[in-house]
């Protein structure tokens, strides 16, 4: 029921289209997804989430996890990072895909909504050490679609996997267009 609410409201009200899918045989990955601009990004993803019926996760401090909200982002897909002084976010998060048999973490590699010119490069190194594909994914306010790229499994070449990265995102306009992230070449 839930899922014919999301896809009315989503296609017919918002007139918006996805193009492309996360294979349900991908289990664990990191979906990087470009641009955030505006918080309207975290509906559009929980729509999309909600259509497609494939579980999306993200981590946030463990204290966001307590009462009253706890059970609420859980059930959101979220994850507790449980962040010891002598861990690292990437470790940290590294080691929640070793504990979760499905655990597709979906972040924003500008790393806020302002406009940037690089991205943050956390995202690359968790795939790395998780040993998990990249799947980009594109919020295309200018078009209104949601775009799916092909996983790309990062090489341990972070100049030349972000240039093969970034090249998905020439030409999307986030929700505020000059905030967009313009890839490079």
């Amino acid at each position: 029921m839930k899922q014919i609410l999301y896809k009315f409201i989503f296609f017919k009200l918002m007139g918006w289209k996805i193009d492309g899918a996360i294979s349900p045989d991908i289990k664990k990955c990191v979906m990087i997804v470009v641009p955030h601009t505006s918080w309207h990004d975290f509906y559009l993803g929980l729509f999309t989430r909600g259509i497609l019926k494939v579980d999306m996760n993200f981590v946030a401090k463990k204290e966001l996890f307590r009462f009253p909200f706890g059970a609420y982002f859980r059930w959101m897909g979220g994850e507790p990072l449980n962040r010891q002084k002598t861990e690292n976010k990437v470790d940290a998060i590294a080691k929640v895909f070793e504990t979760r048999e499905v655990f597709r973490l979906a972040i924003a590699p500008e790393g806020t909504r302002k406009k940037v010119t690089e991205w943050k490069t956390g995202f690359y190194y968790i795939a790395m050490k998780a040993n998990v594909p990249i799947i980009p994914v594109a919020f295309d306010w200018g078009n209104k679609t949601v775009k799916f790229f092909d996983p790309f499994m990062p090489t341990g070449n972070k100049e030349e996997d972000f240039k093969a990265l970034e090249q998905h995102f020439k030409g999307i306009i986030g929700k505020v267009p000059e905030y967009s992230y313009t890839p490079k070449g």
